[in-house]
C-alpha cells in the first residue's frame, strides 16, 4: 500500500482472510479491528470516505467498514471504490459487483464478488449474547419452531442459538434486500439447521418476489472467534434468480 495515504490510527492493518468454514470462489473478505478513541477525522478526507454524523463510535465503524470495502474492491477489480450510502441506507455497489459490510464491537469487515458468480452476499458480525440478553430477545428473534428447539437448552446453548439466529437473519436480509427491495423481519425466515462445522440452512416464510417465495431455502455459514460470531449468506448466480 505504498501509494496509499497514512493508515487510519483507529484501525488495525486490514486482514485478507477467510475465517468462515467454507471458502467461496471469487469472494473476497477483508476485515479490521477499530478503536473509536483513536479516531482522526482527517482520515475521512485522506481516504476519500464521506464523513458521517454522530458520535465517534458511529464515525469510526463507518470509516472502518468503508475502508474494508474500498480495499476489497481494489483487490478484486484493481480499482478502489467507496460504496456510497443509498436513500435506503444500503451500500451502493459498482455495476456488476455485489458486496456486504458489517461492523460492531470494534470489528469491521466487507465481502465483495462479481455478480456473474454471486448475486447476493450478506455479512454480519455480532458479539456473543449473554444468556440474560438472549432470553430477553428470544421471542422477538425466534419463530415458534426455533423456540421449540431453544427452550430445552441450557443457558450457554440458548445464548449461542439466539446469537447465531439473529446474525444469520441479519445476513439474510443484507443478501436478499438488494434483489427484492422489500423489507422483512425476524419472523419471516427460520434457521433449519446449523452443523457442527458451521454450515447453515435457512428457509423463507414469506413471499418477497416471484423468485423469493415462502419455502425457498438458502445456504449460510457461521464462525465464532474472540467472543464474536460472524455469519455469511451467499446466493450463487443462476439464470432468472435476480427478481
Amino acid at each position: 500500500m505504498n501509494d496509499q495515504p497514512p493508515y487510519p490510527r483507529c484501525c488495525t492493518p486490514l486482514t485478507d482472510h477467510w475465517p468462515l468454514p467454507q471458502a467461496l470462489p471469487g469472494v473476497r473478505l477483508l476485515s479490521t479491528h477499530f478503536d473509536p478513541a483513536l479516531l482522526d477525522l482527517e482520515d475521512f478526507d485522506r481516504w476519500k470516505i464521506p464523513q458521517q454524523k454522530g458520535v465517534s463510535k458511529r464515525q469510526a465503524e463507518f470509516l472502518a467498514g468503508r475502508l474494508c470495502a474500498r480495499e476489497a474492491l481494489r483487490g478484486l477489480t484493481g480499482t478502489a471504490f467507496v460504496p456510497p450510502v443509498g436513500e435506503d441506507r444500503a451500500p451502493q455497489w459498482p455495476t456488476g459487483l455485489v458486496g456486504s459490510i458489517t461492523h460492531g464491537a470494534g470489528w469491521a469487515g466487507a465481502v465483495v464478488a462479481r455478480q456473474q458468480e454471486w448475486i447476493g452476499l450478506g455479512l454480519d458480525i455480532e458479539r456473543l449474547l449473554t444468556p440474560e440478553r438472549a432470553d430477553r430477545l428470544a421471542a422477538e428473534i425466534l419463530t415458534p419452531r426455533e423456540l421449540d428447539i431453544y427452550l430445552p437448552l441450557n443457558a450457554g446453548e440458548r445464548a449461542q442459538l439466539v446469537t447465531r439466529t439473529f446474525s444469520l437473519k441479519e445476513s439474510l436480509f443484507k443478501a436478499l434486500y438488494p434483489l427484492v427491495k422489500q423489507r422483512f423481519y425476524f419472523q419471516d425466515a427460520e434457521v433449519l439447521d446449523v452443523t457442527q462445522q458451521g454450515i447453515a440452512r435457512l428457509r423463507l416464510l414469506i413471499d418477497l418476489s416471484r423468485t423469493w417465495r415462502n419455502g425457498v431455502e438458502l445456504d449460510g455459514q457461521i464462525s465464532t472467534f474472540d467472543g464474536y460470531l460472524l455469519s455469511l449468506i451467499s446466493i450463487p448466480a443462476q439464470p432468472g434468480a435476480t427478481t
